[in-house]
């Protein structure tokens, strides 16, 4: 294939995609490798087009030569969670990091993002107005990936799921038309698209509504990793009845011995208990004065600009490899919590970074009337491994480590898991109730009945 033009002009007539505003990159040009790139740089993704589509118009332009040539469309804003897409070898890749537009109303309470929007932009915007979003634990985390997956933030016990949060949607259908969608107008589709995502269509832009919260108490409790069985134990008894104003986070930390880390945390284990607690100061302290009480070696909770929040847990600020995978757990008990540091405690020797184990339950747990296809997630904990593979044998390791890890934890596991946590392809029945699934693959069918469109989570 001759290269297209990467000025922005329209590429060549070889490529046979023409009039885009955004930029086509192909095998070959000088920043495919960087076009291509995912935050996940343990993902090779070798696409034989990369699109930067610059609004709609691109989607709509990359969709209609992607069926009259035989090829697939997977969108992708960050690259997230992108291991479950599997092999790109037949699918444009269409990157929607262009696509950055915030919009707010204060006064309405809502924001309108483009599709390559990040969380980061968005509570910095909201911060002046004193609001806050069911924003991501990262500040690099695409909006509307994580958003249309379920969004569980650090306010859901309180406030529910982002997704329950979203009041419309605009989207690129598998035939290139172009739809905007509410509760009023194509109210299946705008159902459908809240959990299935691109099987339905390519999400340009979402509209949500916000929450008037300035302040928040959050922070981190950091014990020696020789605590762990302690520390776990005692947060499982806490977690079971605390507040819904709550929504924390345990877990078994190895921090990198990295240069930007602060010198105390730098090259050392810990287990530790992060989150917020939307609630007044006083009343925060007060819920997390059991745990206080255990002594942690650091202290950082306080009072903060809910437009923090995506500080806390330390996520990387840039893209980094990483290998892992996430379930969701019933139960915490005494057993359970053995079982886990088999694999991850003190005296393991894992390549595993961190094993996060993120409170549900609370609002979290119940339905959203005027929710969409996924806007609940049962279960007490939601489970997350991560590992960096720094060589090949690191990463047979750390998927070894990882099936080791799900088979320990499988006693205590849902049969339901949460799509964003998936880092692997797995049956669409574990997110959706057959009710549910069902619906929606007839949603698809409508709408996409030759599988155009690629997502990271099949419904087929």
């Amino acid at each position: 294939m001759t290269s297209p033009t990467l000025n922005g002009t329209a590429p060549t007539s070889a490529s046979g995609l023409t009039g885009i505003a955004g930029r086509v990159i192909a095998p070959g040009d000088p920043d495919y490798d960087s076009a291509r790139q995912a935050w996940n740089l343990a993902v090779d993704q070798r696409p034989p087009l990369v699109v930067q589509a610059a609004g709609p118009a691109d989607v709509a332009a990359t969709v209609r030569y992607a069926a009259a040539t035989g090829l697939r469309v997977a969108p992708q804003g960050t690259g997230h969670n992108a291991a479950p897409l599997g092999d790109l070898a037949g699918t444009i890749l269409l990157r929607t990091e262009l696509m950055r537009q915030v919009s707010i109303d204060p006064a309405a309470l809502t924001v309108r993002v483009g599709a390559g929007a990040l969380w980061g932009q968005v509570t910095s915007a909201l911060a002046p107005h004193g609001l806050a979003a069911l924003a991501g634990s990262s500040d690099d985390v695409g909006v509307v990936g994580y958003t249309l997956g379920g969004g569980y933030s650090w306010l859901s016990r309180r406030h529910g799921l982002a997704i329950s949060k979203v009041t419309a949607a605009e989207l690129v259908t598998a035939d290139g038309s172009f739809h905007r969608v509410d509760a009023v107008t194509e109210p299946e589709l705008f159902w459908a698209v809240r959990g299935g995502g691109a099987n339905i269509g390519i999400v340009t832009a979402l509209e949500f509504g916000v929450l008037p919260l300035p302040r928040v108490y959050a922070g981190s409790l950091f014990f020696p990793m020789e605590r762990a069985r302690e520390v776990l134990t005692a947060y499982a008894r806490w977690s079971a009845t605390a507040d819904d104003g709550a929504t924390t986070c345990v877990r078994l930390l190895r921090v990198p011995p990295l240069p930007d880390v602060p010198e105390p945390l730098r090259g050392r284990a810990f287990a530790v208990i992060d989150g917020a607690i939307d609630a007044p100061a006083g009343q925060a302290r007060a819920l997390l004065a059991p745990l206080r009480a255990l002594g942690p070696v650091l202290d950082t909770f306080d009072d903060m600009p809910t437009g923090a929040l995506g500080a806390i847990h330390m996520d990387p600020a840039t893209p980094v490899p990483g290998i892992g995978d996430g379930l969701i757990l019933d139960e915490l008990t005494d057993t359970a919590i053995e079982a886990l540091l088999t694999i991850a405690g003190p005296a393991a020797h894992t390549a595993l970074l961190t094993v996060d184990l993120r409170q549900l339950g609370g609002a979290v747990a119940r339905s959203d009337p005027d929710g969409g296809a996924f806007d609940r997630l049962p279960g007490r904990f939601l489970a997350l491994a991560v590992g960096i593979p720094m060589n090949p044998e690191v990463g047979v390791r750390l998927h070894a480590e990882l099936a080791a890890l799900r088979a320990a934890l499988a006693p205590w596991s849902s049969e339901r898991g949460y799509g964003n946590f998936r880092e692997r392809s797995a049956p669409p029945a574990q997110f959706f109730a057959a009710g549910t699934l069902a619906r929606l693959r007839a949603v698809a069918d409508r709408w996409d009945p030759a599988e155009l469109l690629q997502a990271n989570h099949s419904l087929r």
